[in-house]
This record gives C-alpha cells, sequence and structure tokens, in this order.
C-alpha cells in the first residue's frame, strides 16, 4: 500500500523537472539575448554601455520570474501537504536557513581573518565554505 509521502515526492519530481526546464529556458534565452546584443554592439546599431543596461535588465527579470517560478512551486507543493506535514517542512525550512546563515556568516569570518594588508581585496567562494560546512556536521 503507497503512503501519502509517495504522492507528495511524486508532485514534488513533477514540479521539480517543470522549474529546472523552466531555469533551462530562461537560460538558453539569456545566451540568444547576450548574442543579439553582442551582435546589435558589432554593428554599432547600439552602444556597449546600452548592451550592458539591456543585459542587465534581462537578468533581473530572469531573476526575479526564477524567483516566483520557486515560490509557486513550493506554495503548490505546501497546498498537498497535511498540516503536520506542514509542520515538520517549517521545522526542517528553518533549521535548513539557520545554518546557511551560520555558514555565510563563517564565510565571511574567514574572509575577514584572512583577508591581506589593508587595501588589498581576497574573494572568498562562499559556496565551497558552506559545502565544507555541510560536509564537516555530517
Amino acid at each position: 500500500m503507497a503512503n501519502a509521502n509517495d504522492g507528495i515526492n511524486t508532485i514534488a519530481a513533477g514540479f521539480k523537472n517543470v522549474f529546472l526546464a523552466g531555469v533551462g529556458a530562461m537560460a538558453l534565452t539569456g545566451e540568444k539575448t547576450k548574442e543579439l546584443v553582442d551582435q546589435l554592439v558589432a554593428k554599432g546599431e547600439i552602444t556597449v554601455e546600452q548592451g550592458k543596461q539591456v543585459t542587465t535588465e534581462l537578468q533581473q527579470k530572469a531573476a526575479e520570474a526564477a524567483k516566483d517560478t520557486r515560490e509557486d512551486v513550493l506554495r503548490a507543493i505546501m497546498s498537498t501537504m497535511s498540516p503536520e506535514e506542514r509542520a515538520d517542512f517549517a521545522k526542517k525550512a528553518t533549521a535548513y536557513a539557520e545554518e546557511t546563515a551560520q555558514a555565510v556568516q563563517q564565510a565571511a569570518d574567514a574572509a575577514e581573518a584572512s583577508a591581506p594588508a589593508a587595501g588589498q581585496a581576497q574573494v572568498v567562494d562562499v559556496e565551497d565554505v558552506v559545502e565544507e560546512d555541510t560536509a564537516e556536521t555530517k
């Protein structure tokens, strides 16, 4: 006999696939847009500055669309959950958010501690620090 989580997992997988397809489409659109902007700049039909502005605006719109899609997917998934499942999910999400905030703070602290002499900048990849921290806690 299948349990309720099987249905939720199937729905979640479906939403994940739709989301990933949307992300892929946005990435492809972004690449094609960049190519078009580069061509317009090369032909002199728009300036480099105008091209940068168009690209920036499109990136912002894509990021906003991705955020809206994530929220829609989350709402749809949560609407299929029982109150108990939603409460459990909220606890896990809160714990993950706290872990992520700690990892980001540790990355910032590490960057500050290892920063070269005044006036020189050092780049620290936050994702690497988060991955290391996550691996250590497992």
